[in-house]
């Protein structure tokens, strides 16, 4: 029976409701009756005797609040009373809730939305089977590691190396797809017969290619993206086995790849066909067209496999000198090769976005620190009247998560909006070379990460408010009935501290953000041995029967240019085969030999181009001697080139190298012209060899259009491009743009402007939140030292001198963070340093300058409260006091 009364009382305590509350007065009063009578009975009055039975009883009100604390389930009922109490208290300082609210949710959104892509690129893995025993396959050479192999090396390679599983080769492709109806260009990929295989890849419809279906002997096949299959041919399953017309070939479709199939540099591309070496012409052991691929086998290391290449590549070289010389082999992991520069760029961005989410945190800190100051009287007055230290604290700690759990709600939804920009801002190319950008979203682990800080805000803002909560000076607080100099002093020290480490922040993300803004512009403005304004480029791809042969696509170039140069406006043309800027490290490299100079066991590789003899007046590059070729210049005259300044200095220093001879894979050729250096590859890579040959010596089925003219690229574009249809309908022109987008659209120069501009919207951010914190930390002294100035005034201290006093404060406190700022910028600046071009992360006169705009920002937000303190009545202050 007792067990039962005491589940009875439980349930009663769980849902008695207000009747328990009275049941228990009740009991209570009788206690307090109880000792009131003894007391009576000891000679005491009746008032002294009920207040000393209350004393003695702890007080009804705390004894009610412990009863209350101590019931099963009181927890929810309190934490529901306490976000009742938090709301409206929120709602009642709407200025403080917008504002903390606000900035909580911007530091927010920036750190998720840039923790998305991090995840995106270096948390998940590779849409791939087991993607780190992926590795890609180099040749090295004397300028740099990352270089294109030939198809013979490829398959010494695979036969000799035991680390590896599988192993294959790609290269980029462009098809011209013939239909009945239309002409149009396809993107894709040729690609050995075991790529897929390698990668881990499986059609979704129909079958992966053989083994040997990339000979020459072996029917032409083709994959289809799914992107292709859906849009060409409905999604049905009777695609396979039709036959699709590529570059003058039919090929037989035998599968469908997986939705959302990707591999750079195509991305999901729309056909993947093998490669038919011979046809191709790849077979030539000096003829480094290929990327490979490969699998490690199970056991093996990424170390090891990459040791057995660069072994092989040795032997290699010894056993054919000749074309092999020089060449060193490299294996480096498939995810690294992908990211690039990403890794860097992307930690650097994320670390702006900490930084920013530690200033956000510092502000709303400084306002829940004033916040709390200013409510010490109302603590004071509700401990003195039964509520308990933790019941203070569990009302605190409600009011800090309910804050952060809007701010962060906030700033998830905006980080969704700003995951989906950013995405359409990255250009098409650049999402193809790094496909893992387009799953960036929200996802567990980016909802993990955004609930991991918003617990750490959230402890944060608890943490401050529970610092003020009064103890041993409560009493002192309620007889006072103001603001203590001991928890103004208190207040004025952590203040003080929090604007010193805010502004510390705001210097290193301003330093970060000019370091990378200079980087950029010194990056655009780097010098291109050409002019790149008011120049239009075209590319077109003649293939066909009617441009078999070489005398037809000389032809096709001179009756293009004829047409072009008779355009209104346009000042000059000229062809070429690949375009200057926006080119990656080792496109068209070629070897060569100076004729009579002695072999001195190094292989010798320039870039190689093929231009038309209008080409460099038209991008006016500098003839630093020698002449630009002639139109008479043929397959039918002797062979010339024309060599640039970089070349020159290497192999001729101190000569002159016109009528000297280079040995090429063309044959021999007389220099006949020495130009200035052009940047043929990306802008921040060094300049390297050149060698310029003329395009009718050796014209290419593939070749790009440079147009000089003062119209507008998209009118001029259209132009060009309605003279080409005139030309031939079947001709297919792509990629127009203007020589300045390819400049500012490059990838150096997206990923460049993209981290400035990012890392400049942090420091912009952070630049305000610190000259708010300044002014609110100074304001907030000088309404806390009212009593203070009015004394000084009426003791005889000059205006001047009380602005001054307040003026030296601030000062004070902004160069403290200055020098920690700069001090943390030098080393931020060591860190960031490969994103840096033209600039180091030292570099004097932007850490001058961004000292200066924060110290002078600063300051002009304390003079404000300076100046309101100088404006202090003494008889007023005093009178109030």
């Amino acid at each position: 029976m007792k067990t039962l009364r005491r589940f009875v009382a439980q349930v009663r305590g769980l849902f008695g409701g207000e009747r328990g509350e009275e049941d228990f007065d009740a009991e209570m009063e009788s206690h307090v009756a109880m000792h009131v009578e003894d007391n009576v009975r000891a000679g005491m009055d009746a008032g002294e005797a009920r207040r000393q039975a209350l004393l003695k009883l702890g007080g009804l009100e705390q004894a009610r609040q412990a009863r209350r604390e101590g019931r099963t389930l009181m927890l929810v009922e309190n934490l529901l009373q306490d976000l009742r109490f938090a709301a409206r208290q929120l709602l009642k300082n709407k200025g403080f809730a917008i504002t903390a609210i606000f900035i909580l949710s911007l530091g927010i959104c920036a750190n998720v939305a840039i923790f998305s892509f991090v995840d995106a690129a270096l948390i998940k893995p590779l849409p791939y089977a087991q993607p780190s025993r992926l590795m890609s396959l180099f040749e090295s050479n004397g300028f740099g590691k990352q270089y294109r192999l030939s198809y013979p090396d490829y398959m010494d390679w695979k036969t000799m190396s035991k680390s590896f599983q599988s192993m294959a080769v790609y290269m980029e492709a462009g098809y011209v797809v013939k239909t009945a109806a239309s002409v149009e260009l396809g993107s894709g990929m040729w690609v050995s017969d075991g790529f897929f295989r390698t990668l881990g890849v499986r059609p979704v419809l129909g079958r992966d290619f053989y083994e040997g279906e990339d000979l020459r002997s072996a029917p032409r096949t083709v994959l289809l993206s799914y992107k292709t299959w859906q849009q060409k041919y409905g999604g049905r399953s009777d695609a396979l086995g039709q036959t699709v017309h590529l570059n003058d070939f039919d090929y037989v479709v035998i599968g469908v790849l997986p939705k959302g199939f990707s591999f750079p540099p195509v991305g999901e591309g729309d056909y993947w066909t093998t490669l038919h070496l011979e046809g191709d012409g790849l077979t030539n052991r000096s003829s480094h067209s290929l990327y490979g691929i490969a699998r490690l086998k199970d056991g093996v290391n990424a170390a090891s496999a990459s040791a057995e290449i660069a072994g092989i590549a040795r032997q290699l070289e010894r056993q054919y000198p000749n074309s092999n010389r020089g060449r060193g082999g490299v294996a480096l992991a498939l995810t690294e090769v992908m990211l690039g520069s990403m890794r860097e760029i992307l930690l650097t961005l994320l670390g702006g976005a900490g930084l920013l989410l530690a200033i956000v945190c510092v502000n709303v800190a400084s306002l829940l620190l004033v916040r709390s100051e200013n409510r010490r009287r109302e603590t004071a007055i509700r401990t003195a009247l039964g509520a308990s230290r933790a019941r203070l604290l569990r009302q605190f700690m409600t009011e800090g998560m309910l804050l952060t759990t809007v701010g962060a709600v906030l700033g998830v939804g905006g980080a969704w909006e700003t995951m989906h920009l950013m995405q359409r801002l990255i250009p098409a190319e650049m999402l193809n070379q790094m496909p893992y950008l387009r799953v960036a979203g929200l996802n567990l682990h980016v909802l993990l990460f955004a609930v991991g800080i918003a617990a750490i805000c959230g402890l944060l803002f608890v943490l401050v408010p529970m610092l003020r909560l009064p103890a041993k000076e409560l009493q002192q607080e309620l007889m006072e009935g103001s603001r203590g100099s001991a928890g103004t002093l208190l207040w004025r020290k952590m203040g003080a501290n929090l604007v010193v480490i805010e502004l510390a922040i705001a210097v290193v993300l301003l330093a970060g953000a000019g370091l990378l803004g200079k980087s950029f512009y010194r990056l655009l403005h780097v010098e291109t041995g050409i002019v790149p304004e008011h120049v239009a480029a075209i590319r077109l791809g003649a293939y066909g029967d009617l441009y078999n042969k070489d005398e037809q696509r000389v032809a096709l170039v001179h009756q293009l240019l004829e047409r072009v140069q008779a355009l209104p406006g346009v000042e000059s043309a000229g062809i070429v085969n690949w375009l200057p800027l926006g080119i990656g490290s080792g496109a068209n490299l070629g070897v060569f030999n100076v004729t009579g100079m002695p072999d001195d066991g190094v292989r010798h590789e320039a870039n190689m181009r093929n231009v038309s003899p209008t080409y460099f007046s038209t991008m006016k590059a500098r003839l630093v001697r020698g002449r630009y070729f002639t139109e008479t210049e043929d397959a039918s005259k002797p062979r010339t080139v024309i060599i640039n300044e970089a070349l020159a200095r290497q192999y001729f220093a101190g000569e002159n190298p016109l009528g000297k001879h280079l040995t090429t894979a063309d044959g021999t050729a007389e220099i006949v012209g020495v130009v200035g250096d052009i940047r043929e590859g990306q802008l921040d890579l060094s300049i390297r060899p050149a060698i310029y040959a003329p395009y009718y010596q050796n014209p290419d089925h593939e070749f790009a259009l440079a147009v000089r003219s003062e119209l507008e690229p998209h009118i001029l574009l259209k132009n060009i491009t309605n003279e080409i249809h005139a030309i031939d309908p079947a001709l297919i022109p792509y990629g127009g743009t203007s020589m300045t987008e390819i400049m500012q659209e490059s990838q150096t120069a997206y990923l460049h402007r993209s981290s400035a501009w990012l890392v400049g919207g942090f420091a912009t951010v952070a630049l305000l939140l610190g000259v708010v914190g300044i002014y609110g930390v100074i304001a907030y002294s000088v309404s806390q030292r009212t009593r203070e100035i009015g004394v000084r005034m009426a003791l005889g201290a000059q205006r001047s001198e009380v602005s001054g006093m307040i003026l030296r404060e601030a000062g004070w406190l902004v160069a403290a963070g200055v020098v920690l700022g700069v001090a943390c910028s030098l080393g931020a600046g060591r860190l960031m340093g490969s994103l840096l071009f033209g600039v180091s992360g030292w570099d004097v006169p932007t850490l001058a300058g961004v000292a200066a705009v924060l110290s002078v920002a600063a300051m002009l937000a304390s003079f404000l409260p300076a100046l309101r303190a100088a404006r202090v009545d003494p008889v007023v202050a005093l009178r109030a006091e």
